[in-house]
């Protein structure tokens, strides 16, 4: 009880961690503080309208595709919006590439320090269902030695790049994760207060193998041999795991798998296949911000053969392979994709 009343009396909020963080830098102004400020407003608005989705007819199609082909939800148009406009407004952002739009959005009238990736709403197509989703973002600050005009190669930047990374589930609370390099932290939003209170102080996913792996076993026959071996390996009773095989848990939401992939430890993966080999998740604004998590929590992220935020994208779209959990499974994946390579 005590805890829970020096909570109330001391709540670290999201802006108040941001301030305690920028007094580390002596050349800070506040700007990538007011960016951050105009990326949980957004959240705030998304999880509004997520809550009362149904009051509100926001279920349902929209009746258009985004950039990938997908079928676009209501929810993902307005999610997509409101991320747009208040990016927009914080007069920070440059430009800004989005799973909902084909080409990047460059803001033509704003001198704003630095470049956004995001997908507004992951997993919509759980929305009606009402199973937990999310949105996941990545920044990178604008390189001010570049003289070349504006385009889609300012945001073909790989992962090592990123200054910071964080995703926000939407489900029986709404959580933001966020790293800006220093560790991985959490947020809960308190909706009598209106604001994200730290509650999750330095994550660190588990190192060791953990009982859970997440994985989309229905594409099983269209895999590689080194996934297809390490799937059957999961289902083996293991010494590391008391004689017991491990426990799938696979939600289709990635930020609600790797949510709970970070925090009780295990794998989470959508590789490739023989019809997609690049598999499904899209490198700069799923793949690279969740690699830059897991690996600030202390965990790995890997196509199987190669680090995940070291690749080299080739478009706003372009979609990667990915492995990512706790560091000794994700070696254990590797491992399996070297032996492979040498039959």
């Amino acid at each position: 009880m005590a805890e829970i009343l020096e909570s109330h009396r001391n709540p670290v909020t999201l802006t108040r961690f941001l301030m305690m963080e920028r007094n580390q830098y002596r050349e800070a102004t506040g700007n990538f503080s007011m960016l951050l400020q105009s990326v949980q407003l957004a959240c705030k608005v998304i999880a509004n309208a997520n809550a009362k989705a149904g009051i509100a007819n926001l279920y349902g199609m929209d009746g258009n595709t985004n950039s990938s082909g997908d079928a676009q939800k209501k929810l993902d148009v307005f999610s997509n919006d409101v991320f747009i406009n208040c990016l927009s407004f914080s007069k920070q952002v440059y430009i800004m590439g989005s799973e909902e739009n084909e080409e990047p959005i460059i803001l033509q009238d704003q001198t704003g320090g630095y470049a956004i990736v995001f997908d507004p709403l992951d997993g919509s197509s759980n929305i009606d269902a009402n199973v937990s989703v999310g949105t996941i973002f990545g920044i990178y600050k604008k390189d001010k030695k570049k003289t070349t005009p504006t385009s889609v190669n300012c945001l073909l930047r790989p992962g090592t790049d990123l200054i910071c990374a964080g995703y926000c589930l939407y489900g029986p609370a709404v959580m933001l994760v966020l790293t800006t390099g220093l560790g991985v932290n959490g947020f809960t939003l308190d909706p009598t207060l209106g604001e994200f209170i730290l509650t999750s102080q330095n994550i660190r996913i588990p190192r060791q193998r953990c009982s859970y792996y997440s994985i989309n076993e229905g594409n099983y026959e269209d895999w590689d041999e080194p996934t297809k071996a390490y799937v059957d390996e999961c289902k083996q009773p293991q010494k590391h795991l008391n004689g017991k095989p491990m426990k799938a848990r696979y939600i289709g939401s990635m930020v609600a798998d790797v949510h709970r992939t970070l925090l009780y430890g295990g794998i989470f993966s959508y590789p490739g296949t023989s019809k997609d080999p690049d598999g499904k998740l899209r490198l700069l604004y799923e793949g690279n911000p969740m690699a830059f998590l897991v690996e600030q929590a202390g965990g790995r992220a890997t196509t199987g053969t190669e680090r995940i935020m070291e690749l080299q994208p080739k478009s706003l779209h372009c979609r990667t392979p990915i492995w990512l959990g706790s560091a000794d499974m994700v070696q254990d994946v590797e491992n399996l994709y070297k032996k492979s390579a040498k039959l």
